[in-house]
């Protein structure tokens, strides 16, 4: 009944169910959703604030943190309104275009939020085991090279998702059972062979997640390596100091997006909104703890915040 009377009447528009099998409580699901991200937003816009006015922390470090901001903003942004839509307003239609634009935002976002990571990763390996020559190393200049680089590598592996989709065809069933246009989700919906959209899709999750890993990896293999050489626990101590925040993010950011693509890929006994719930907490757990962790860890941060804070 739920289909048939969803079914668009506009070739060109598709419906996005939000949580099936739990509409009844999506206006008590949206609480959660539209806190954590308030929230998040409030405090990474207070990170893009604070370092952008502080000429203090013009430095490698607090750039990426910006650009982290950044990509957490776009990637929240990208999905949490139109779900408050659909829960709030039951307003569902999306049209093609819509979708696909969401889409390619959506996860162009999440690999540029995968490629600041790797970038924080070298950032840390560099203050502590060649902390010398990082100043000129990595500069200003460079950090700034290196995120365009990330954009750059985020379009070209993104952009053929949605350029594939669009040669799709897809028959009278336009209703999507998300609370955004997932790629494969959309996919599902094709009466053609989505055969290179499904391995298209599994080889830019392992090659972007599986690749920027080791390099993450690799880096901290390296400090941990030089951590043990140095003889003084007080060093011991301020090299792994520098390294939580980062730490904290990489759980934060990597653990939902792995296990939300764990249980789409081989979970076919976890009921629909269990997916769907797992995937969304991937848009709203590390924009909301991102903030709260750099800005705890990272003093000379929380000290600026206090100060517009206390000037507000």
């Amino acid at each position: 009944m739920a289909s048939f009377n969803l079914t668009p009447s506009d070739p060109s528009t598709l419906i996005l169910m939000g949580i099936p099998g739990l509409e009844a409580a999506h206006v008590w699901i949206s609480i959660p959703f539209s806190m954590f991200y308030d929230i998040g937003l409030l405090g990474n816009v207070t990170v893009l604030y604070v370092v952008g006015k502080e000429q203090t922390l013009h430095k490698p470090m607090y750039l990426l943190i910006y650009m982290l901001a950044l990509t957490d903003i776009s990637t929240s942004t990208s999905v949490v309104p139109k779900a408050l839509c659909i829960f709030w307003f039951n307003l569902k239609d999306i049209t093609m275009g819509g979708c696909l634009t969401q889409m390619f935002f959506l996860h162009a976002a999440s690999v540029m939020h995968s490629a600041v990571l790797v970038t924080m990763a070298f950032d840390r390996y560099l203050a502590i085991c060649n902390p010398l020559r990082y100043d000129t190393i990595l500069t200003n200049a460079r950090i700034a090279k290196l995120g365009l680089v990330g954009l750059i590598r985020a379009v070209l592996f993104i952009l053929p998702m949605p350029l594939l989709l669009s040669r799709q065809p897809f028959c009278a069933n336009r209703i999507i059972p998300h609370t955004h246009c997932d790629h494969m989700a959309v996919a599902k919906m094709s009466c053609g062979d989505i055969t290179a959209n499904r391995m298209y899709g599994l080889v830019i999750a392992l090659v972007v997640i599986g690749f920027d890993l080791m390099l993450i990896a690799l880096s901290y293999g390296l400090i941990i390596r030089a951590v043990l050489r140095i003889s003084s626990k007080k060093a011991h101590q301020k090299a792994l100091n520098t390294c939580t925040a980062h730490i904290c993010v990489i759980l934060t950011s990597y653990t939902p997006s792995l296990f939300s693509f764990v249980t789409h890929r081989f979970g076919q006994g976890i009921t629909p909104h269990i997916h769907i719930i797992l995937a969304n907490l991937y848009f709203l757990i590390p924009p909301l703890l991102n903030p709260n962790i750099y800005g705890v860890k990272t003093k000379e941060l929380c000290d600026r915040v206090g100060k517009y804070t206390c000037k507000m």
